[in-house]
């Protein structure tokens, strides 16, 4: 094998919700300084996944310039239910969005706390049976629950999106520990760290604990210079991706020289 075809990311298909994508990293649609500034960004992030809110864009206007962007991009659209707060309200978004963009995807997310924007789990449990009855593909936004992440299991999610932190929050992992603990207890789940990822290096701790994926928005549309922070998280989520894939070292709580002093010469003056 030689170098090249060692960091030949290709060769890592990513199946999700039975679609194949070379790209790990899915990017939201929102907050970018203009339209020309979105279509760029995405570009430049190599993401084949997109994330549209019903509630901010209607892609069944004729003439609209947002939803002409997305179309010219070939991506696999996934509307999510943005804004709402109880199971009905993200069902019937969710159910509109399937007309509106033609797609069984839907990212639900049921926000039950205006202060940190946390899923409400009840609703959220319960949008996500009755959307799945309904046909449609369900990637739920979620906490890093596992008694939740269980329950979503249960209903019928192949895929589960749980946070890092608070949306919008940049904070990173705030609980790696919990993260870890659910990337375990379902090793074959399609697992995505959705919300409060704000540098690349928060993206590459996310794909080393070994998740499939990354959903970012604000970090990159927040950006001085959206453009580049995409291209950045593009790098960062392939470099996760790839150690994660080799294996990182084991911590030490003491050091260990890199270089083995038994058996190595030694020099001494007569």
């Amino acid at each position: 094998m030689s170098h090249t075809d060692m960091i030949d990311t290709n060769s890592d298909k990513w199946i999700l919700e039975g679609k194949e994508f070379n790209s790990r990293m899915m990017i939201g649609s929102a907050l970018y300084p203009s339209p020309k500034v979105m279509k760029e960004a995405i570009e430049a992030s190599g993401s084949q996944i997109v994330t549209v809110s019903l509630r901010r864009q209607s892609g069944g206007d004729k003439g609209n310039p947002f939803w002409d962007i997305i179309k010219s991009l070939g991506v696999q659209v996934l509307p999510n239910t943005a804004g709402c707060h109880t199971a009905q309200e993200a069902i019937t978004t969710a159910m509109m969005a399937r007309e509106v963009f033609g797609t069984n995807w839907v990212k639900v997310e049921v926000i039950g706390n205006q202060y940190n924007l946390q899923p409400d789990p009840f609703e959220l449990v319960e949008a996500t049976k009755v959307l799945i009855k309904e046909g449609f593909r369900v990637l739920p936004y979620t906490t890093d629950d596992l008694v939740l992440a269980q329950k979503l299991v249960d209903a019928g999610c192949t895929t589960l999106m749980p946070w890092g932190s608070p949306i919008g929050s940049g904070r990173g992992l705030m609980n790696p520990y919990n993260l870890k603990a659910i990337r375990k207890q379902f090793p074959d789940l399609q697992l995505i760290v959705d919300a409060g990822i704000g540098k690349p290096s928060h993206a590459i701790q996310a794909m080393e604990l070994g998740y499939d994926g990354i959903l970012l928005n604000s970090a990159v549309a927040l950006a001085h210079d959206p453009v580049q922070m995409a291209n950045a998280f593009k790098h960062a989520v392939t470099a996760g991706r790839l150690g994660y894939k080799a294996g990182t070292m084991q911590e030490r709580d003491m050091a260990s020289p890199s270089t083995p002093t038994i058996g190595t010469p030694f020099w001494h003056q007569a």
